[in-house]
């Protein structure tokens, strides 16, 4: 009797192992986005103030997603070709050449709207792709010019750019450099910037220098008197 015993318990906690470890390896159904614990330091943090405000987010970034009032861990997500991320609730939200901080505030709005009456949403950068964010052009009087790309794990501004291409030559103006780029309501206009490279390099003003986005053209034009 007892060696039968031992004998149906063995094969019970075989049976159980056996189901827990095929329930483990149960692939996520087809086309639902697997929800992945996120890594991100600031996903852990309860005030939106903090959150990113400097680099745009690229295809194929990985981010950490949660709302502080849910009390849910966070989630990660990932840029997809189409520049989106699939968020829980919300669905599918424009995430390319965002900000983490916009892109909270952006997921923020539909949430109020329809599930909590006070969002906290936090959005973190867990993951950097390696994949080329796109290609600014640099031009005129520098040392090396023409295309470059622009580096995935980088804030790669007009400044920094121009150092890359070797810097300004002794013809250059430096004072008024063009930034020519297309107008985000109407990408078959252009708007131009004026900006004074040189104060930002001489005198480090890197608050007045500025992001650079996907087929930026820089344009070093001559001075006209030269010293």
């Amino acid at each position: 009797m007892r060696n039968s015993f031992s004998l149906c318990m063995i094969i019970t906690v075989l049976v159980s192992s056996w189901w827990g470890y095929c329930k483990a390896e149960e692939p996520t159904p087809p086309g639902k986005p697997q929800e992945t614990p996120a890594a991100s330091g600031v996903a852990y943090t309860n005030s939106m103030s903090v959150l990113d405000d400097k680099r745009k987010l690229a295809i194929g970034d990985r981010v950490s997603f949660h709302v502080v009032e849910d009390h849910r861990p966070p989630v990660s997500l990932v840029v997809t070709d189409s520049g989106e991320i699939e968020a829980p609730l919300v669905g599918r939200v424009m995430a390319l050449n965002k900000t983490c901080k916009q892109l909270a505030y952006d997921l923020k709005v539909p949430l109020e709207k329809e599930y909590f009456y006070t969002a906290t949403v936090i959005v973190g950068l867990d993951y950097v792709s390696g994949k080329s964010r796109g290609r600014v052009y640099v031009i005129g009087n520098v040392r090396s010019g023409g295309p470059m790309e622009i580096p995935p794990d980088e804030n790669f501004t007009v400044s920094r750019a121009i150092l890359r291409a070797g810097g300004f030559d002794q013809y250059a103006n430096k004072h008024k450099v063009k930034l020519i780029r297309k107008k985000a309501d109407s990408p078959s206009e252009t708007e131009t910037i004026i900006m004074d490279v040189g104060d930002i390099i001489d005198h480090g003003r890197a608050d007045r220098d500025m992001v650079l986005l996907p087929d930026d053209m820089i344009i070093v034009t001559r001075n006209l008197i030269n010293y």
